[in-house]
Parts: structure tokens; sequence; C-alpha cells
């Protein structure tokens, strides 16, 4: 069985939803980023941490990569030309949504007050609304990557969710409309229960 340490109103979130998408048990300790339970487990205090076979993952993608390459699901194979396009659309959401959010979640309440600079955001609302009508046009399908649903999904969905609770607007109706399709998943339902 595997481990899971963190709280589902972060990147834990896509672990979660990933274990239950595969089906596979496991068990969640709530303890929050920072915290003396994650600082044992992971020294930058980062979650989520998945602990399987006596050894700890940390870092949400490399925990993703590690599920679906071990169950053999969410993932195209490795090796081929289908994966270094999933892993290509999973660096760009990295890159481009994920890393412009988290830059507007350290200058908001990360940092210290006095290394905060918060009119950075105007900037990075602008970067994320231009990188969100990029990542439209090269949707494929009803996923990402054409008919296949894949960790980079889980990353995306993950992403439009938190730019909606960080008051960042979705205004592309394109992946309005997938953001919607994503969160009807069981899968996706059986972790949004958690965060309640």
């Amino acid at each position: 069985m595997y481990t899971v340490t963190g709280i589902p109103l972060t990147r834990t979130f896509r672990v979660l939803w990933a274990l239950e998408e595969l089906g596979v048990p496991y068990q969640l300790n709530r303890h929050g980023p920072r915290s003396p339970e994650v600082q044992a487990l992971n020294v930058s205090g980062k979650v989520p941490v998945l602990e399987t076979e006596g050894e700890v993952i940390t870092d949400s993608t490399a925990i993703l990569t590690y599920l679906a390459d071990k169950h053999g699901a969410l993932t195209a194979p490795a090796g081929t030309v289908a994966r270094a396009q999933q892993d290509a659309m999973t660096h760009l959401l990295l890159d481009e949504i994920d890393a412009v959010l988290w830059a507007a979640a350290r200058h908001s309440f990360i940092l210290p007050e006095d290394q905060r600079v918060p009119e950075v955001k105007a900037s990075l609302k602008w970067e994320f609304a231009q990188n969100l009508v990029r990542l439209g046009d090269m949707m494929a399908g009803p996923f990402l990557l054409g008919d296949t649903f894949t960790l980079a999904d889980i990353i995306c969905t993950h992403c439009l969710n938190w730019a909606h609770s960080a008051n960042f607007p979705v205004e592309n109706e394109k992946l309005q409309d997938y953001g919607k399709r994503m969160r009807e998943r069981p899968a996706f339902q059986r972790v949004a229960a958690l965060s309640r």
C-alpha cells in the first residue's frame, strides 16, 4: 500500500487523483507543508510525499510519473513518440501554467512579507492568460493529448482549479469546458470529497 503525506488542497490532490484513477489502495497522512511530519520525510518541507517499498518520492510530477509507469496507465509507454509528446505537454504545463501560479502564491503568502512584490501579480495574470490561449490551441481532442486521459490532464486540471482559487481568470472557453469535464470524473470527485 502507498502512503501519501500532504493535504488535498495542495499539489497532493494530483497524487490522490492519480491513485483513485488507478484504483490502488493508499493511506493519506494529512500533514501540511513545512510541518515536522513532512520535514522528516522531505527536507524542503514540501508536499506531497509518497512512501513506497521503504523509499520516499517527492515532487508531485515525479510521483505521478512513477505511479503511471509502475501501473501502466495514465501515460504513454516510455520510449515512444507519444510519451515524448506527453512529456513535452507536462513540461509546458509546469513551466507556463504551474510556475506562474506558484510565483503569484509566493508573492501573496509564502515569501516573508518584506520580500513580497504584490505588484508582480498583474503581470503574472497577463502571462497566464496568454499561456492559456496557446494551451487551448494545442489541445488535440477531449483530453490535452487526444483521446486518452493522462497525467498531463491531472496537472492541467489541478492548475485550472488553483487559478480559480487564486483569482486568475480562465477565460478560454475551450479550457473552461475541458476543466468542467475533468472535474466530473468519478476519481476527481472522490478526491474533492476528501477536501471538504
